[in-house]
């Protein structure tokens, strides 16, 4: 399908017009909220939705990992591509990296090395409340975590070019429009079109230094895990409190084919702050 820019661009954003709408993908903004949400609802941080006699995920040494953000799909505008139902978790470490891995991003390269994330989907969740796990009374509290508490989320379905940072940004629209940018003023207003800051599913990412995915992805590798599956980014205010590091942002991508299967043994999990 093709999209439109719906609006004027500066002269010489004009010229790479055609390239750039050609590159517009939609995705799912998320808004946080301080509503209250229950055991199925879409939310970051906060307890899990599982049933009983599931078993709570843990590292590869015995350790809980924490929610970082579950999805109910049936909440969410459709998305081509991405479930149209069920509930998908992302659980992580609780340590100073926050369960990441700078060796091996994706667990794809060396499969014997068990990652300390997880990501769980539930394809029908049992909604009987008597049937679930109510009762968390075993996990610790988290002394390293992005999340400080448990946020409502909000979907709205929208539509953005490629961003910068993204490791294929030079190659489908010219080293060139690099040049372009050295006016800051252009710079801002590709940025403000390309939308590529804040809580998402799908569409491009945004990085606080370089895509991770520039040395995982190669052409003899069958998956490109080049799907942005959620981005949270960093959210502060009076009400909402998730901090990746110093003012960073936290990804996860996943391959084409894989998220059509729904099978998401194989992610790859990436933050960067400032």
């Amino acid at each position: 399908m093709n999209y439109k820019l719906e609006f004027p661009l500066s002269p010489e954003l004009e010229n790479y017009r055609d390239r750039i709408e050609a590159t517009i993908k939609p995705y799912i903004e998320i808004q946080t909220n301080n509503e209250d949400v229950n055991w199925w609802q879409s939310k970051f941080g906060g307890l899990p939705y599982l049933p009983k006699g599931f078993e709570y995920p843990k590292t590869p040494d015995g350790k809980y990992l924490f929610l970082l953000a579950q999805l109910n799909f049936d909440e969410i505008p459709p998305l081509d591509g991405f479930p149209d139902r069920g509930i998908l978790q992302f659980y992580i470490a609780d340590d100073d990296v926050y369960g990441l891995d700078f060796d091996n991003y994706a667990n794809v390269d060396n499969s014997a090395v068990e990652p300390k994330f997880k990501i769980i989907y539930f394809p029908q969740p049992d909604l009987q409340v008597e049937n679930i796990i109510t009762n968390y009374d075993f996990l610790p509290e988290p002394q390293y975590f992005p999340v400080q508490g448990c946020y409502g989320l909000q979907f709205t379905k929208k539509y953005a070019p490629i961003s910068t940072s993204d490791y294929q940004f030079t190659e489908i629209l010219g080293s060139e429009i690099e040049e372009l940018f050295m006016n800051s003023e252009i710079e801002d207003e590709y940025l403000e079109i390309s939308q590529s800051v804040g809580h998402k599913i799908g569409g491009y990412p945004n990085f606080t230094q370089e895509d991770v995915r520039k040395y995982s992805s190669n052409p003899e590798q069958k998956q490109k895990l080049d799907i942005l599956l959620l981005q949270m980014d960093t959210d502060c205010n009076e009400t909402v409190d998730i901090m990746w590091g110093d003012t960073g942002v936290g990804n996860f991508f996943i391959d084409e084919s894989a998220l059509r299967e729904l099978d998401f043994t194989e992610v790859l999990y990436n933050w960067d702050c400032a």
